[in-house]
Parts: structure tokens; C-alpha cells; sequence
């Protein structure tokens, strides 16, 4: 049979192939040929994707077939090309399959005695980590493994922990250079159906190039994000445990291959204050540990800004509360001084990420006690401002999302410059912006909403968010 890519002249498809697949341009792209009694065969890889023993035997198995089709036996004609050592075999015959599946890791196979055909054959194996626990996302108990950057792997982690047919797998390749293989995993039966056949159609229809960022470039390609809005708009998680429970819990994951984590829809803004550790932990010291994250987040918005507003009115603080007058405002005007530490934070954060790791510990601590110390000596900072300025940064450990916690930041100077220029009013003005942003945020395509279960409201879902049930959750 005829097409536009194989002509069946074996030298003239030999040819057409390497051009297809830029052969002789790159060191790792290889040829073997093979062939008895005059029938020729070659075979195209990249040499670091395949698993040396299976290519082993693949080629001792090529061997045999074409002895067997070259002295006229007719058991191999069909069927044989099937029986070869290897757990995914199929036939390719035109040129975007063909450059598809070389550029992907899998061997391609043209025989002289099976014209306008060529085999695929997957022997691929993947370099990866071990699957270590995810340093963001830490346990005191419970499971220490964690997502790694090969596809497969990550499914099977999942599979590993949901023995059940229900459980679906969907593969979507996307980014016109990349060609990227994603998944999408959901629960059939629990999961909403219709959203998860939007998400398989919006990851089809992605218009990109790449996806050399993993998850990150799929979540700024599935949502065209507003500059002004900082809210994450999809969690992620690099816990096969809590990534499991999500999907019983009827929500869906999108995994990206080369990237450790697993993108969890549909999204609400709750669902960031929510570890792992919760679930370990008995019921009541879980809803504990939850009710705390909730108020100790809440108070790293609003503490600096309702600290602010007191001091500038402090004449009508009774005297019970005179302690948070700073008794030595120092030399520059407190707003300053707020402004001032925020930016070093981050300064100190970054210098502590570009720190090699035997030492990043150390200097981060050091260098804050010494500027710190050394900004009080000299009059630049007052105490009470690096006393309330360092609870706001630690607190901002209390959950694992680092954009989360950055949201929340600029939220945070915004509603102290908005206090400190228009007064209490200003303070309104910032937790209006807040309610606006979170109600604003786009949640892909969801009915839910980013601030469920709050809007719509569903008393058993926010029971559920707020304390840790006895129920297996």
C-alpha cells in the first residue's frame, strides 16, 4: 500500500528516514543494521534512552525473523514482527510517526522484506532519582517517597497506593517542539466527568512550543493569569499519598513528565492551608494543627498593618496595651522600617537558596542576627519591628505553598501603605482587595469556585476543610 513517505525501494526509504530524523547530525542518534542471506534491515535509537538488554535481544530477535522470511517460511509473515522480546511493538509508516517516535525514545525498525512498514519498538529506560521524600512537603510520620521526573514512575506510585479499575489514565502530548507527555488521572465515577473531558480539550488545544518547565509551564499555559493577581491557581504536590487522597476525594491530576509533581483540580484557596502531617496525626490534634494554620496565616496579613494603625494611635490605647509602643521608635519612621525589613527577608531567602547546602543554615541564621542586631546598635530598626517582622516570615512556613506565601506578602504591604495613608479606611480598603482578588481568581473552568466551599457554600465540604474528621478522609 502506498503513501507519501514510504515508496517500498528499501535504499530510497532508508534514505527518506535518516532525513526525517536528522541522522548523521547528532552523536547519540544511532544505526545498526542487521540481515541473513541478502535481506537487510536497519534500526534507528537514541542510545541513551534504551535498555541495553532489550535491545539485546531485539536485534538477536530481528536476526532470526528475516532468516526465516529469506528462506520463504510463511509462519513469520503476519503475527512475527510481535513475538520480538519487548513489551510495546507497533507498526509506523508515515513521517511525523516516525520523527515522533524517535525523538520520544523508541527504536524504529525498516526491513527490506516488509516494504511500506516500519516497526516501533519501545525499550526505553528513563535516568531518575531514587523516589526520596519531597524536601517541601516533610512528614513527622507516614509515607518518605515522593514523585520523580519520569511519567510512568509517578503513575505507577499512584497505582501502587489505588488498586482499582475505576482508576483512569489518559495521555496528552503537547508543546510543538517539546512534545510533551502529559496525564490525566481522575477516579471514573467520582470525579466529574464533564471537567475532566474539559481538561483532556484544553490540554489538546495548547498552543506552545514547550513545556521545558514541567508543571509551572502548564499551568501558565492552561490559565492566562492576570499580572495583578498573585494567588497560585492550581496546587501541587509532590506526595503520592496526598496525591492519591485527592483523586479518591474526587478531584483530578494532571502529570507532566519531567516534573516531580502532580497538579490537583480543581483548586480552592483552603486547599493551600492543608498538609499532609494532618492526616497522620489523630483527629482531634490534626483539627488542632489545622485551626492554628488557619489563624497564625490569617495574622501574617493583618498583624503589621492593625500594629501600625495602634501605634499611630496610640493616645487612645489604654494602658493595659501601652507594651506594644515601641520605648525606642529609632531613627527611622516606622513605615520605613516595616518596608525595610521586608525586603531584607527576601534578601536573606535568596542569598540562603544560592548558599551551598552545608552552609545555607548556618549564614541564614547568622546573617540575621547580625543585621538584625547591628541594625538596632545603630538606630535603624527598633525591636518591636524585628520582633513582629520575624513572626510574619516564620509563620509564612506554616503551609507549603511558596507562591501562597508571597500572595499573601504583597497583600500585606499593600494594606499597610493603604493604613498608613488613608488610616483605618486604608485598612478596610486592603481586606476589601483581598475579598475581590480571592473571589476574582480563575479556577479553570470549575463550578466550585476558588473560594469553595465558602461560595457556593457546602456546610459538610468547609467541616471538612476546617477540622480533620474521624472518617477516613
Amino acid at each position: 500500500m502506498m503513501n507519501g513517505f514510504l515508496s517500498g525501494d528499501f535504499e530510497k526509504d532508508e534514505i527518506s528516514i535518516e532525513k526525517a530524523i536528522g541522522f548523521g547530525r547528532s552523536y547519540d542518534l544511532k544505526k545498526r543494521t542487521v540481515g541473513a542471506d541478502g535481506a537487510r534491515t536497519v534500526i534507528y535509537y537514541l542510545e541513551g534512552f534504551q535498555n541495553g538488554k532489550v535491545m539485546a535481544d531485539v536485534l538477536r530477535g530481528l536476526t532470526n525473523i528475516v532468516q526465516h522470511e529469506w528462506q520463504g517460511s510463511l509462519r513469520y509473515e503476519e503475527p512475527d514482527l510481535f513475538s520480538l522480546p519487548a513489551l510495546d511493538i507497533g507498526r509506523i509508516s508515515s513521517e511525523k510517526e516516525v520523527i515522533a517516535n524517535v525523538t520520544s525514545g523508541k527504536a524504529i525498525v525498516l526491513s527490506e522484506s516488509k516494504p511500506f512498514e516500519i516497526l516501533s519498538i519501545d525499550a526505553r529506560t528513563y535516568p531518575s532519582r531514587t523516589t526520596s521524600e519531597p524536601e517541601n512537603d516533610r512528614v513527622m510520620r507516614g509515607a518518605r517517597d515522593g514523585f520523580v521526573e519520569v511519567l510512568i514512575s509517578n503513575i505507577t506510585l499512584i497505582r501502587r497506593r489505588i488498586r482499582d479499575p475505576e482508576l483512569t489514565v489518559r495521555h496528552v502530548t503537547a508543546g510543538k517542539k517539546t512534545k510533551t507527555d502529559l496525564a490525566v488521572v481522575y477516579m471514573s465515577g467520582k470525579a466529574d466527568s464533564d471537567y475532566a473531558e474539559k481538561i483532556i480539550g484544553k490540554l489538546e488545544e495548547l498552543e506552545t512550543s514547550s513545556l521545558v518547565l514541567g508543571h509551572q509551564s502548564v499551568i501558565e499555559t492552561l490559565i492566562r493569569e492576570k499580572w495583578y493577581d498573585p494567588f497560585p491557581k492550581i496546587r501541587a504536590t509532590e506526595r503520592p499519598d496526598a496525591a492519591s487522597a485527592a483523586l479518591l476525594e474526587g478531584n483530578i491530576l494532571i502529570l507532566c513528565d519531567n516534573s516531580p509533581e502532580a497538579l490537583i483540580l480543581p483548586t480552592s484557596v483552603f486547599d493551600f492551608l492543608q498538609v499532609t502531617d494532618d492526616y497522620y496525626f489523630p483527629p482531634l490534634t490534626g483539627s488542632y494543627l489545622r485551626l492554628l494554620r488557619h489563624v497564625i496565616f490569617a495574622l501574617t496579613v493583618y498583624l503589621i498593618p492593625v500594629w501600625y494603625l495602634l501605634l499611630e494611635h496610640s493616645e487612645i490605647l489604654p494602658p493595659r496595651l501601652a507594651f506594644i509602643v515601641p520605648s525606642d521608635p529609632g531613627d527611622l519612621p516606622i513605615l520605613l522600617q516595616l518596608i525595610l525589613t521586608e525586603f531584607t527577608i527576601d534578601g536573606l531567602k535568596l542569598a540562603s537558596l544560592n548558599t551551598p547546602n552545608m552552609l545555607s543554615g548556618s549564614l541564614s541564621i547568622v546573617g540575621g542576627l547580625l543585621l538584625g542586631d547591628f541594625a538596632v546598635q545603630v538606630g535603624w530598626l527598633c525591636p518591636d519591628v524585628i520582633l513582629y517582622m520575624a513572626f510574619v516570615a516564620i509563620a509564612n512556613f506554616t503551609q507549603t505553598s511558596f507562591e501562597l506565601g508571597y500572595a499573601f506578602k504583597y497583600l500585606r504591604i499593600i494594606t499597610l501603605l493603604l493604613t498608613a495613608a488613608f488610616d483605618v479606611y486604608g485598612l478596610a480598603a486592603g481586606a476589601a482587595i483581598h475579598v475581590i482578588l480571592l473571589f476574582a481568581n480563575n479556577t479553570l473552568a470549575s463550578e466550585k469556585g476558588y473560594v469553595f466551599p465558602l461560595v457556593p457554600f457546602c456546610r459538610k465540604a468547609l467541616m471538612r476543610l476546617l477540622f480533620r474528621m474521624k472518617k477516613n478522609d
